[in-house]
């Protein structure tokens, strides 16, 4: 059995842990709205027709802010058409994803789920095909207390005190050549700065995400932030990232380290920001919102012949069910957010329901946790107070395209007087026998360990099969002297709590 060393001092400080990194995305899309966490006729739904059942399972996960309403569907949405009578909403297309949107659910009701799962809003504005007045509109309809025509509408429509939304996303992956009204670095930055600019005039503590690069695959990745962050630096506080994983071809070792590229991803992402903000002698300083990030079989959607012979209303899109090695790279994920929440201020898992979720509900019927649910709830709860960078002496493995890494991960977390240590075994065929020198923190006893895995690392829970995977008590932990060891399953990941 390999033999990890792990040692922790409680003075090498990374950042506060930002509540905001356990925030989620909700998106029309697919299932994720409709027939996820809004079905009115369900037994379960309460009198805004929203699911109780997935309320209880988003609480439970700790969702803290929730990205709204998308992504790609923001590019072509008007926000008037979800607010006012149901009765006399319009049904519309939404060309992202080829369905039809009916605008049941808009600002005013999914507000009111937000206050039920106790969490805030991030709203993204149409700049792609509509602009700087229809932002400013709905800037007034959501905040402005009243005696405005907007302002007015809103508590007209039955909802009286301001939504008072404070950070705002001015677009959705503007350089995608798949959304619509997409532009070049140029177009983008000079909108978004005008747009920016124009809010902030109507109220300057807005909080403003640029949109970065859709993904580190993009040609024009890094070249595309230093453009953008060149118009809009003075005028937005965040650059937003966005990265999805999945295993290749039965290959987990690469898979299993794709938190590599993720922190790699970061790094770059900062160091455009920080070049431009040098450039400009600035001394503000642009922080990141990973405002999408998940485990996504993307290649598998891509290469599925598309249905357009019909539009269709909450159609069945991209419900990927998950592994315990797709837990495990969640998890591994979660953490490095934490470790590089020095620059990592908001996180989005995306998303919430059906949708690449950890969430997943059948029409009329049950609903039931992912494998992913368990190492984020999990992080969730115990990660609080600040973040700590331990120094990990692992045995290494070859990751194929990320290259040699360690076959341990860990990040901890310490909060007066308590600590929680998060770990991730990534070897595919041993336990790892760890030891952790946790004297600095101050804690001498294990309050619980838990850890994800499974003698099959493609296990997954399903409708039929709903607890097939669940986290486990680990009773190998001891705690003596102020060392901390624990062994970790292969393909594993594991949370360990101290008092």
């Amino acid at each position: 059995m390999p033999h990890v060393r792990i040692d922790v001092d409680r003075r090498a400080t990374i950042a506060p842990v930002h509540r905001r990194l356990f925030g989620g995305f909700v998106e029309h899309l697919g299932r994720c709205v409709y027939d996820g966490l809004y079905e009115p006729g369900h037994p379960l739904a309460n009198a805004d027709g929203f699911r109780t059942d997935v309320i209880e399972l988003v609480r439970e996960l700790g969702i803290s802010m929730v990205r709204y309403p998308g992504g790609n569907f923001v590019s072509g949405f008007r926000w008037e058409d979800s607010v006012g009578p149901r009765a006399k909403r319009p049904v519309r297309r939404d060309l992202a994803w080829h369905s039809l949107e009916s605008n049941e659910v808009g600002l005013d009701e999914f507000a009111r789920w937000l206050d039920l799962v106790g969490a805030e809003m991030m709203l993204a504005v149409n700049v792609a095909t509509r602009g700087i007045l229809p932002a400013l509109d709905l800037l007034e309809y959501a905040n402005h207390p009243s005696g405005t025509a907007l302002s007015d509408w809103r508590i007209a429509n039955g909802t009286i005190e301001p939504h008072n939304v404070r950070t705002w996303c001015l677009g959705n992956e503007m350089d995608g050549p798949w959304q619509t009204g997409f532009m070049s670095a140029d177009e983008y930055g000079s909108i978004a700065a005008r747009t920016s600019a124009a809010m902030k005039t109507a109220d300057p503590d807005l909080e403003l995400v640029v949109c970065g690069s859709s993904g580190s695959q993009m040609p024009t990745f890094g070249d595309w932030e230093r453009i953008v962050l060149e118009h809009s630096y003075d005028y937005v506080d965040l650059v937003s990232c966005h990265a999805y994983y999945q295993e290749y071809d039965g290959d987990l070792a690469p898979f299993l380290a794709s938190a590599v590229d993720m922190e790699s991803f970061i790094d770059t992402v900062a160091a455009a920001a920080d070049h431009v903000g040098s450039k400009k002698r600035s001394r503000k300083r642009i922080d990141l919102s990973f405002d999408e990030w998940n485990v996504w079989y993307l290649k598998e959607h891509q290469e599925a012949a598309p249905d357009l012979s019909e539009w269709r209303h909450a159609p069945r899109l991209l419900e990927d069910v998950y592994t315990v090695a797709d837990a495990v790279v969640v998890g591994n994920l979660l953490m490095t957010l934490l470790k590089r929440s020095d620059r990592v201020v908001s996180a989005s898992l995306a998303q919430l329901v059906n949708v690449i979720a950890p969430i997943m509900t059948e029409p009329g019927g049950a609903s039931w946790r992912q494998t992913t649910f368990y190492p984020f709830a999990i992080m969730s709860r115990l990660a609080t107070g600040t973040v700590i960078r331990p120094v990990v002496q692992s045995e290494r493995y070859d990751a194929g395209k990320y290259g040699d890494v360690d076959e341990v991960d860990a990040i901890v977390t310490v909060d007066d007087d308590r600590a929680a240590v998060f770990l991730v075994n990534r070897n595919l065929d041993e336990s790892a026998q760890v030891s952790i020198d946790v004297r600095s923190l101050g804690c001498s006893r294990i309050a619980e360990a838990t850890t994800l895995a499974d003698a099959d690392p493609h296990a997954k829970n399903t409708r039929a099969d709903p607890e097939r995977v669940v986290p486990r008590r680990n009773v190998s932990g001891a705690f003596d002297s102020g060392t901390l060891t624990i062994d970790l399953p292969p393909v594993s990941w594991t949370a360990i709590a101290l008092c």
